[in-house]
């Protein structure tokens, strides 16, 4: 452990007042149960992949549709994968969608429809890492373990005031995270500290007024606690170009593609592109793009592009459209269908709302 950790005021941390804390304030979330009960493991792993970057309130209802929809793991290891990553639209890179399908495959297939209760079997599960392996364990099986989210983060560095910034603060972070986990009600201690962080110890203005820890706590103590944790500088998110083709026959028809399995949008149906999965794309090429128009037509550009925010970097697409007579060209990743905006992508559902908005107007030609 560095130095930075330093030790608590009191020598334990104050684990019964978080219990009555949470007893009284506690969220009721339609994948929770209470200690000595415990969630459905495969509720739990779903809500789980659902929150990777995604707020709780976002979450709930994916959560109840896909229950709704697939009450069982055999019940989601059945379903078309299309129907999955179309039930997903909206909650941020499909390669979790594809994971989880293949994992629920997996378990009903060589699991009977059960995790396995091994850590390390967990870990060998697609789209399964080290943070969702241990919430299982913990919240799932009832065993100790470490769980530790951003919101657990926050608690332990104030709690215990550690300096180091994150991302290197995370060993410290676990280390204090085992020094102070009781033994008593295992799965619930996660989710108390979730639901504090999220009630009390909140990102800004945290309410150390009426902490129940805050006797103990050494980020309240040294007047800092609002400013931990120290994060190292973020870094902007760059900015792409692409552009994207939506051709519309006669019959109302839109030309679509299947994108390739690995990669962003991974396996779902779009529109053709070019361009936004690279880095060095420039405006003169969203100029030229025409040249990689999926077949020839009248192509020409639309005034208002498409921004999409990922991850790790903006996108500004730019559409170009066609009207043609063409209804029975095919490729072997292209085929003509009335689009159903359910079953695409968040991006693509953009780019076909500015052509069902822009259709009717002029459509600007391509610069010379």
């Amino acid at each position: 452990m560095s130095s930075d950790l330093m030790p608590p005021l009191n020598a334990s941390f104050p684990g019964d007042d978080l219990f009555d804390w949470y007893d009284t304030h506690g969220r009721d979330l339609p994948w929770r149960h209470r200690w000595p009960a415990l969630a459905p493991v495969y509720h739990l792993w779903l809500s789980e992949i659902m929150l990777q970057q995604t707020i709780v309130k976002t979450v709930i209802p994916y959560f109840l549709e896909f229950t709704g929809r697939w009450p069982t793991i055999e019940a989601l290891a059945a379903a078309p994968v299309d129907e999955v990553l179309a039930a997903w639209a909206g909650l941020g890179y499909y390669a979790r969608a594809r994971n989880l399908h293949k994992t629920a495959q997996i378990i009903a297939a060589e699991h009977g429809g059960i995790f396995p209760a091994d850590q390390k079997a967990l870990l060998g599960l697609p789209g399964i890492g080290p943070y969702t392996a241990s919430a299982i364990m913990v919240m799932g099986y009832g065993q100790p373990g470490v769980v530790v989210d951003g919101n657990i983060e926050r608690v332990m560095s104030r709690f215990f005031a550690i300096k180091t910034p994150l991302p290197k603060a995370k060993r410290d972070i676990a280390a204090a995270y085992e020094q102070c986990r009781p033994t008593a009600r295992p799965s619930d201690f996660p989710q108390a500290l979730m639901d504090f962080a999220n009630a009390v110890c909140t990102p800004k203005a945290p309410a150390c007024g009426i902490c129940p820890l805050a006797n103990a706590c050494r980020g309240y103590a040294d007047d800092m606690a609002e400013q931990l944790p120290f994060k190292a500088p973020k870094q902007q998110k760059p900015t792409r170009s692409g552009v994207a083709f939506v051709a519309i026959n006669q019959n109302g028809e839109a030309f679509l593609e299947r994108r390739p399995d690995q990669g962003l949008l991974g396996g779902m149906v779009a529109f053709p592109s070019v361009g936004w999965t690279q880095t060095d794309w420039s405006d003169a090429d969203v100029q030229a793009a025409d040249s990689a128009a999926p077949f020839p037509a009248d192509w020409r550009q639309l005034s208002a592009p498409v921004h999409h925010i990922f991850t790790h970097f903006a996108l500004e697409m730019t559409i170009y459209y066609a009207e043609t007579n063409r209804s029975s060209l095919g490729t072997n990743t292209g085929w003509w269908q009335v689009p159903e905006p359910s079953q695409l992508p968040s991006l693509m559902r953009k780019v076909w709302k500015q052509v069902e908005t822009s259709k009717h107007l002029q459509a600007r030609p391509k610069k010379p």
